[in-house]
């Protein structure tokens, strides 16, 4: 996405305590402090939600209305992937210990993932969001992220790296099942330690036992449409809520140096809307803040928005935020875009705001 030559760039020395400075600010009013009662509450209205609709499925039998029941049960794990997002971060609990196991039960017990695969994946996001040599959720085989990717593909890649940004939500249909097949995969690695092999087992068991009722309870016509449905849905919300937070965002060239503050803010996005916005999208709609601050309790993150915003403003870093229909149009654009900078000049908006 960028001709930057990473040794242009002016010397970052001057930017390095700007975190610095934000994160004492923000300690010393108390904003990183645990929010247990508001987390228990979740994961409490979570479990009554999932007896809710195993109840509902029992009850209904052999019906197509079962469906609804499947579009239900889709959202409620999207709500258990977050608040396994937010353990895997350790944003519920002060002991470690605690936020890992409540992270393998939601994540292995509840959605039959990885969250060592997961963890893994993400921190190499978090650590370099946006770089085209470490970030992985930039190096994606379907997707072109950049004019290069596109280069070294092949006439029909090419053609649908022009169209990609149509295919994209559609493509999210199909993330439920990449996630458990990406999970397995990195579970059954030989070198996968004595942990990751207990995980396997609860992810297998888990699946095992879940789609052996579904299909105890149902016809297989009714049973192959609801699994379908509820993977499509969830992949899709799922996919929905993190797809704004990067995409279309600057790209930082392999080899830039950055310093902490701006590495996190000018490549994050956020996404403006009231309660039913954080709902939706489980707080990753202050993707900023949540880079900055990646164990801070969800419903903090809208308390210290303001705070994170006019220090920004103070420092000259650039602050994006747009309504989330508008950041769906900008994700649109941007990936249906790559393939012509693959033919023309492109100029990231990075590049200029860091050369000297």
């Amino acid at each position: 996405m960028s001709d930057l030559d990473p040794g242009r760039v002016r010397p970052q020395q001057q930017y390095a305590s700007l975190y610095t400075d934000l994160l004492r600010t923000v300690q010393e009013l108390g904003l990183l402090r645990r929010r247990r009662g508001y987390y228990y509450t979740r994961l409490s209205l979570v479990g009554v939600a999932l007896v809710g609709v195993a109840a509902g499925v029992l009850v209904l039998g052999d019906s197509w209305f079962q469906l609804v029941m499947a579009a239900v049960l889709a959202l409620v794990l999207v709500q258990v992937a977050f608040l396994s997002h937010d353990s895997a971060h350790r944003q519920i609990f002060a002991s470690p210990a605690h936020n890992d196991l409540t992270a393998r039960v939601l994540s292995g017990g509840v959605l039959g993932m990885s969250v060592s695969w997961w963890r893994t994946k993400h921190n190499r996001h978090h650590g370099a969001p946006n770089q085209v040599d470490k970030d992985p959720d930039v190096q994606m085989k379907v997707l072109a992220f950049s004019p290069d990717d596109v280069v070294r593909r092949k006439p029909l890649g090419k053609w649908l790296a022009a169209r990609q940004g149509w295919f994209f939500f559609p493509l999210l249909m199909l993330e439920g099942v990449a996630l458990h097949v990406s999970s397995i995969r990195h579970l059954m690695r030989r070198d996968a330690s004595r942990m990751e092999r207990i995980d396997l087992a609860v992810v297998l068991t888990r699946l095992t036992v879940y789609v052996g009722a579904v299909y105890l309870l149902l016809p297989v016509e009714k049973a192959t449409a609801f699994l379908g449905l509820q993977l499509a849905i969830f992949g899709l919300f799922l996919g929905a809520a993190f797809a704004p937070n990067h995409k279309g965002m600057p790209l930082v060239p392999a080899g830039m140096k950055l310093d902490f503050l701006r590495r996190q803010v000018l490549t994050s996005r956020n996404i403006r809307g009231g309660v039913l916005t954080d709902f939706a999208m489980g707080g990753l709609n202050y993707q900023i803040e949540h880079h900055l601050f990646p164990s801070m309790p969800r419903p903090t993150l809208r308390r210290v928005r303001p705070i994170v915003r006019e220090y920004c403003e103070l420092h000259g870093v650039d602050y994006a935020e747009v309504g989330l229909f508008s950041s769906y149009r900008i994700v649109i654009g941007y990936l249906n875009n790559v393939g012509l900078r693959a033919r023309d000049p492109f100029q990231c908006p990075l590049a200029a705001s860091l050369r000297g």
